[in-house]
């Protein structure tokens, strides 16, 4: 008799219908902010976050810096709520991205960047939290009770809403147009197989997660996603920072699982995990190009955004990872759907 389906698949697989409706429900948001952006001329992006919501922001900074060339920096949230700093943002706009919007620290952090210049945007799942309601812009994902510990479906309309706001401030047709397409994509990874890779990761005792720009935030989030469903750690690099020092724990059947999205970084990424393939390692590589190690997989048509496409995917893989190393995805030893920190 097979396993009845775990929340985590279950709620993983309503992302494509909640970032559908997401981009729908919220496209005065997005066109609201790019309106304040414009009439106050801000020229700098500051985010707050925590764990998955913090690789979502990570996310954000890739698009927002690739596309428009606004930087974008991170503030870590004690500045605000144990050192009580005031924080200097005239001329920036500050992203606060939660789950529940309740968190002390981002709430903090949020009415300390207000008081200091910047125009507050929250990016939220419970538009009626503290953080929502402060905020000056809120931008709801509309996703819905998640009953997994394991954020799936939040995480990715997370992205999909600060796509959004990248679209909406920088202009890009083309990533407007992959944006668009994103639900269908989404969609399109259901049922697709996994070949080895659940054996592989199932037997392993380590394993590192790579990508490079908006693919590296989603790593950060896919290592994560090891640790808490799968008992398996993870470490995420830049698949730059990779040949560096950590390349000295990679040897024969060490496990390497890549996003590999069809951008600018495609070409150095094949070569980096061949690199990886001649001393040893065993690659996985997440793709909607044909690569050694390769799940072929859907696209949305930007390869900015495919990682994101590839990340439901891997959120099915480990799903059965975890379940194959005899855990619960839904109910990981140790933790809490919700964590409020100071």
């Amino acid at each position: 008799m097979s396993k009845p389906k775990s929340l985590m698949l279950h709620e993983a697989g309503q992302a494509p219908q909640v970032v559908a409706e997401m981009l729908a429900r919220e496209a005065p948001a997005f066109a609201a902010l790019a309106r304040a952006v414009s009439a106050r001329g801000l020229r700098l992006f500051s985010t707050a976050a925590r764990g998955s919501s913090d690789h979502a922001a990570t996310v954000f900074k890739y698009l927002m810096e690739i596309e428009t060339g606004l930087p974008v920096v991170s503030i870590g949230p004690s500045v605000a709520s144990v050192y009580h700093r005031p924080l200097h943002l005239e001329g920036a706009v500050h992203v606060t991205i939660s789950q529940s919007g309740a968190s002390p620290d981002i709430v903090a952090l949020q009415a300390a960047a207000k008081a200091g210049g910047a125009l507050t945007v929250a990016v939220v799942n419970v538009t009626e939290s503290p953080v929502a309601a402060a905020a000056d812009i809120v931008i709801g994902l509309g996703a819905g009770e998640e009953r997994s510990i394991a954020a799936t479906k939040s995480f990715i309309a997370s992205v999909a809403a600060l796509a959004g706001v990248v679209t909406a401030v920088g202009g890009s047709t083309a990533l407007a147009r992959g944006l668009a397409r994103l639900p269908d994509a989404l969609a399109a990874t259901e049922g697709l197989e996994f070949g080895d890779a659940v054996k592989v990761l199932t037997g392993a005792s380590s394993l590192f997660v790579a990508g490079r720009g908006p693919g590296y935030g989603i790593a950060l989030e896919a290592a994560l996603k090891a640790k808490e469903t799968a008992a398996l750690h993870a470490e995420a690099f830049s698949l730059a920072e990779l040949q560096h020092g950590p390349m000295r724990l990679v040897g024969p059947g060490f496990p390497v699982l890549a996003f590999v999205p069809d951008d600018a970084g495609f070409d150095g990424n094949q070569q980096t995990l061949a690199r990886l393939r001649g001393m040893g390692a065993r690659t996985f590589a997440l793709s909607s190009r044909p690569i050694a190690g390769a799940d072929v997989l859907p696209s949305c048509g930007s390869g900015l955004l495919d990682p994101l496409v590839a990340l439901l995917h891997y959120y099915r893989l480990i799903e059965a990872v975890a379940r194959a190393r005899g855990h619960d995805p839904d109910r990981p030893a140790n933790l809490a759907k919700v964590t409020e920190t100071l």
